[in-house]
């Protein structure tokens, strides 16, 4: 049975299209603003969204627009637009959107329009993920104005405290629709005229220079010299600084020109509020790209993710960022991704640093709100360890069953439906 999607903030339409929908066969879900089909989106992959554009709090094209840069747009979706937004409506294929339904919206258009696009076979085009993708993030808009401003006026950009899948986000970011595209790094002979010829209006990339070799650093030499002629753009990458780079044996003159203009991406430490809603994005692209099972995050995974102590890693710490949410999801045996694995894969002093920043907190409470807000985290902890096993979690906290029943109800604490048995 299709899941379909019915995104729109009046109340009316949505019963109405859910009544007609429904009656078809098909299992339908709603969601009143874009924040609820964000998240319905994520947790059930429907079949096809009907998505209104005009809403309050975000628009369907916004929307649409935010799932296209995100690589999300894995299922069909229909705009459902009023007569003055047609053409926004037909404008918003360009974005993604496979058809659209003009308000008032016919019966028989409405079941024709959701069986041609339930068939509708095209390859979904997964662009690579960009910094747009993280724009409700206000340092990321101004990071982006700002490296799009460098990238204008200069050939060769060098991008500090960031290597690997995030340095790719920013680069990508910069790369023209279509244009041509090299990791240097995936090169192991020599680089030719004509291959750069080939690349004439793209975008050369290397993710990490530390990773590169003496031929790799040739090759590097030899397109910095090539770059305006083949309207190329050159985009590095380092967490190491150049002088160390230098003491390795690296050419000082090229690294003197490869540092002439750089950007460097804010520290996670003075933007931890954003950390949770960045690891959704990345742990959705992971997903949609096939490079991770289907996870999610709890929000004690999420609190603990934003409480890592960020200030004491590298300089910008978005790698360890990027890194730490695909380990998490390729490691962690359940669905959920709970806080307990995120010190799991951390280091050891990481881990005891984050268990008192997490603590820090209770530590302002008066002492009786500050022992009950421990006791629930204690419980609800033990309680994901042991499976929801009351047995077991009653020998672990040494407390007689019944008194832990009326212990855990009197925090509060949620239990799931092994538990309540």
């Amino acid at each position: 049975m299709a899941i379909i999607l019915v995104v729109d903030d009046e109340v009316g339409i949505r019963e109405l299209l859910s009544e007609i929908l429904i009656d078809e066969g098909y299992d339908v879900r709603l969601a009143e603003n874009a924040g609820a089909a964000r998240r319905l989106r994520n947790e059930l992959r429907p079949d096809l969204v009907l998505l209104d554009i005009w809403m309050p709090d975000m628009d369907g094209i916004s929307l649409l627009k935010e799932w296209h840069a995100a690589g999300h747009l894995t299922m069909p979706v229909v705009m459902m637009s009023g007569h003055g937004t047609i053409d926004t409506a037909v404008e918003a294929t360009r974005f993604g959107a496979c058809d659209f339904l003009e308000k008032p919206i016919a019966l028989q258009k409405l079941l024709s329009t959701v069986q041609k696009a339930l068939k509708h076979d095209k390859p979904v085009q997964r662009p690579p993920l960009t910094l747009e993708a993280f724009a409700r993030a206000g340092f990321v808009r101004e990071f982006r104005r700002r490296l799009e401003q460098a990238a204008a006026r200069t050939s060769s950009l060098l991008l500090k405290g960031v290597t690997g899948g995030m340095a790719e986000i920013c680069a990508r970011t910069l790369q023209a629709a279509r244009a041509p595209w090299l990791d240097l790094t995936t090169l192991s002979s020599a680089l030719t005229q004509e291959m750069l010829e080939k690349l004439a209006g793209g975008v050369i990339f290397v993710p990490d220079l530390a990773a590169l070799g003496k031929m790799q650093q040739m090759n590097l030499s030899f397109a910095l010299d090539r770059l305006e002629k083949q309207h190329l753009l050159l985009i590095a990458a380092t967490g190491t600084p150049l002088p160390v780079l230098a003491e390795s044996g690296w050419d000082s003159k090229l690294l003197a020109r490869l540092g002439e203009i750089w950007v460097a991406l804010p520290a996670v430490a003075g933007h931890v509020d954003d950390v949770p809603e960045i690891a959704n994005l990345l742990l959705s692209n992971f997903i949609e790209r096939g490079e991770v099972p289907l996870r999610r995050f709890s929000t004690a995974a999420l609190n603990a993710l934003r409480t890592l102590p960020w200030h004491k890693w590298s300089e910008a710490g978005w790698g360890e960022l990027y890194t730490l949410v695909r380990n998490l999801a390729l490691t962690s045996l359940d669905e959920e991704i709970g806080a307990e694995d995120v010190l799991r894969v951390m280091p050891a002093q990481a881990v005891a640093d984050a268990g008192e920043t997490l603590l820090l907190p209770l530590l302002d409470q008066p002492l009786r709100d500050a022992r009950d807000a421990f006791e629930k985290l204690y419980f609800e902890h033990h309680l994901r360890r042991e499976g929801g096993n009351m047995t077991r979690l009653a020998e672990r906290s040494g407390l007689e069953r019944t008194h832990l029943y009326r212990k855990l109800k009197q925090l509060g604490v949620v239990l799931g439906k092994r538990g309540e048995d």
